[in-house]
């Protein structure tokens, strides 16, 4: 018997409870971990404060926007989509919140966890970015159904859907360059004056901004990337749920159930990936128990226990990468099984579990080619090193030029994705809207394992907190040289991520893009008409005028920071020798405001260029906005991304003791091109990503009021 689509869609909810279950698990389970002593507890507990304190500001600001958005729905669509998009920025936030929530109390229990052993610190570090991942997935997952119940008697209730991804959009684009540019003007600030200018280590306590920077790690690249991908994962499944819809046959609307089903069984290899890392290494004396007791339990345990990656004292980098790459891999094999399950069970044809696998594959291989352009275990930034010998202005060409290669074997991955997935939905079902609809399943497969993959990416920040609280704890070396492995991956795994990130979301965007010219009725698309040229010249703008904005914001905040370094070394007796006490609170101030006045602008862009473009030039000058944008930005949030990474890591491989270590010309020549590259990678280009997908979405919610424009041509 076929598994109808309300089936799917209860599994799905069911799933979502289900990891909502073993969040709240794993979250009493990284709390019992010990949080050192009373130093490090008062370090942990003003990180804990200054996150706290901006998240709750920076919400209050995104609250205005979204009250006056659903008014704006309500009032010109439907109090439908209205409350649908009010529930995606709540459960977007929520996700948000308990990601950093948890991210903040786990850096003092790593830094613990790291004393007693590698392992130990990356099982805490990697269990707190867990419970990000499981959020995001299971709330996402919890919100679409539920709201698909309640008006699943509605002939429209996908289209109020699309509202909950304008929700999340709304929360992922603020979080995002809010949280952005509060951690990199707080870091640029601190690595300037303390590193470069006065020669302090990073995480010195004298540095008056070492804590607005441990704490911009939290609301930056915890917060900010759990709303990014809560976002790219709603996403897609609201994007094939729509093109599904068009391709329904008979009462079951299989094409409908199947993105569901698909990210149900996802929570389950999530969790399968998850314990390859966090779950308990061999005990050969639990298998001598199981045989003698004959107990299926105790044998299930021990069998499984054969899959936990094991770390020792003298783990190099590539041995770290291993254990993360193994939970990913296993996640992916389990989810190719239960995925085929899910096909076979929805009565659909064959080769759209092939459009998963697709999707699978190509997210993994994204995954490696990023790895490869910023791991400094490889080619592209031992370059970039080699180049910080001859002074910042060759690093930053360096950096450059590696940031722009890298941008080719992402692209060829996504092109072929998009083009094998035509062909499998086209030959299943024999029509052009059956090969969009196969991009869209293959978005959902390649984010299907996201509660694992956000783990691998969420953990680095904690990790990076627990390397600056040992420093300020002044912990023995080896538990700094701990951390600063775990930090090292750390940095790896997120530009992997945002790697991931972005290439998931432009083939989510050209699903919501094919979604888009359906609603709005458009039977064809004109290169050459006269409307559809100017908006593809606008939409391939709009990133470049996005990351200048939300690049010169940081610069700005990173100014008013780095006077505030300078004045404090200068006007507090005795802070560079150790004896005098910084003022923190006053660089967490500075990068607090900055943030929130410099989020506005580029966040209200994102939402009212598509409707003025939709109502002046008309519904086929959107679809060319869209389109530019999708191109334009793919390939600048590509380079931008990978550039800062590998300046990044390149800077960390000289800090290993290469070309004379910390200190060094080099050294400082390295410094200068991650200051360059931190806005890179952690503001403008992870930002970009949401930008495609926010004004994709923004366009499918509005469709239906735009027309043939002011100007008629």
């Amino acid at each position: 018997m076929l598994l109808p689509t309300s089936a799917s869609i209860v599994i799905a909810l069911l799933m979502g409870i289900a990891g909502v279950g073993f969040v709240l698990w794993q979250l009493k389970r990284v709390l019992a971990y010990d949080q050192g002593n009373d130093v490090m507890r008062e370090i942990g507990a003003a990180i804990q404060e200054g996150a706290s304190a901006f998240l709750a500001r920076e919400y209050r600001v995104i609250a205005i926007f979204v009250v006056i958005v659903a008014t704006v729905i309500a009032v010109f669509l439907q109090w439908q989509t209205a409350f649908c998009f009010v529930s995606g920025a709540i459960a977007s936030a929520g996700a948000g919140y308990l990601g950093m929530y948890v991210a903040v109390r786990a850096n003092t229990r790593t830094a613990s966890a790291a004393s007693r052993g590698l392992h130990e610190g990356l099982r805490v570090a990697f269990g707190s970015g867990a419970i990000m991942g499981m959020s995001v997935v299971s709330f996402s997952l919890i919100g679409m159904t539920l709201l698909y119940l309640i008006f699943n008697d509605d002939p429209n209730h996908l289209t109020y859907i699309t509202g909950f991804g304008f929700g999340a959009s709304s929360i992922a684009l603020f979080a995002r360059v809010g949280g952005g540019i509060y951690t990199k003007a707080a870091d640029v600030g601190a690595d300037l004056v303390g590193k470069v200018e006065k020669g302090i280590p990073e995480d010195d306590p004298r540095n008056p901004a070492v804590i607005a920077d441990n704490v911009g790690d939290n609301v930056g690249d915890v917060a900010g990337m759990g709303a990014d991908l809560f976002e790219s994962y709603s996403g897609s499944i609201i994007a094939a749920a729509t093109l599904g819809a068009a391709l329904g046959k008979g009462e079951t609307v299989a094409f409908i159930g199947l993105p569901f089903l698909v990210a149900a069984v996802g929570v389950i290899s999530s969790l399968f990936g998850i314990y390859m890392v966090i779950g308990k290494e061999r005990d050969e004396s639990v298998l001598a128990g199981a045989v003698s007791n004959a107990s299926l339990t105790a044998k299930c345990v021990y069998y499984l226990s054969q899959y936990v990656s094991r770390i020792d004292e003298n783990a190099s980098l590539e041995d770290l990468l291993t254990a993360l790459r193994r939970s990913v891999w296993g996640a992916s094999v389990v989810i190719l099984g239960l995925s085929l399950l899910a096909v076979l069970m929805s009565g659909l044809h064959f080769n759209y579990w092939l459009v998963i696998v697709v999707g699978l594959v190509a997210g993994n291989a994204i995954a490696y080619v990023t790895e490869y352009f910023t791991a400094y275990t490889e080619k592209p930034v031992l370059a970039i090193a080699k180049a910080t010998q001859t002074g910042a202005a060759t690093t930053i060409i360096q950096g450059l030029a590696v940031g722009m290669m890298s941008t080719a074997l992402p692209v060829l991955i996504t092109a072929f994705a998009i083009l094998i997935s035509i062909w499998l939905g086209h030959k299943a079902d024999g029509t052009l809207a059956a090969g969009l609809y196969a991009v869209a399943l293959a978005g959902v497969g390649m984010l299907s394992t996201l509660g694992v993959t956000l783990a691998t990416d969420a953990y680095g920040p904690v990790a990076d907190n627990a390397g600056g609280i040992a420093e300020m704890s002044h912990l023995p070396k080896e538990v700094r040289h701990r951390t600063d492995a775990l930090d090292s991956l750390g940095n790896t795994t997120a530009a992997t991520g945002k790697g991931f990130a972005i290439g998931s979301a432009v083939l989510t965007a050209l699903a919501l893009i094919a979604a888009y010219i359906t609603a709005a009725k458009i039977d064809g698309l004109d290169i050459l008409g006269p409307t559809m040229l100017p908006g593809l010249l606008i939409g391939a703008m709009m990133p470049y005028l996005f990351s200048a904005l939300t690049m010169m914001a940081v610069g700005k905040a990173a100014h008013e920071i780095v006077m505030e370094v300078r004045r404090q070394f200068h006007e507090i007796p005795g802070l560079m020798e150790g004896t005098g006490k910084p003022d923190y609170a006053a660089c967490v101030g500075i990068s607090t405001e900055s943030a929130l006045r410099e989020m506005i602008v580029p966040g209200a862009l994102a939402v009212i260029v598509p409707i003025v473009v939709g109502h002046v030039l008309g519904k086929e000058a959107l679809a060319g906005l869209l389109v530019g944008t999708l191109l334009s930005g793919f390939l600048l949030a590509v380079m931008m991304a990978n550039a800062g990474g590998a300046w990044d890591n390149a800077k960390k491989y000289i800090e290993t003791g290469q070309y004379g270590g910390k200190g060094s010309d080099a050294h400082k020549a390295a410094v200068v091109g991650d200051t360059v590259g931190d806005p890179f990678k952690d503001t403008s280009g992870p930002s970009l990503n949401i930008l495609i997908k926010l004004m994709t979405i923004v366009s499918l919610v509005f469709a239906g009021s735009f027309g043939s424009g002011w100007l008629n041509f």
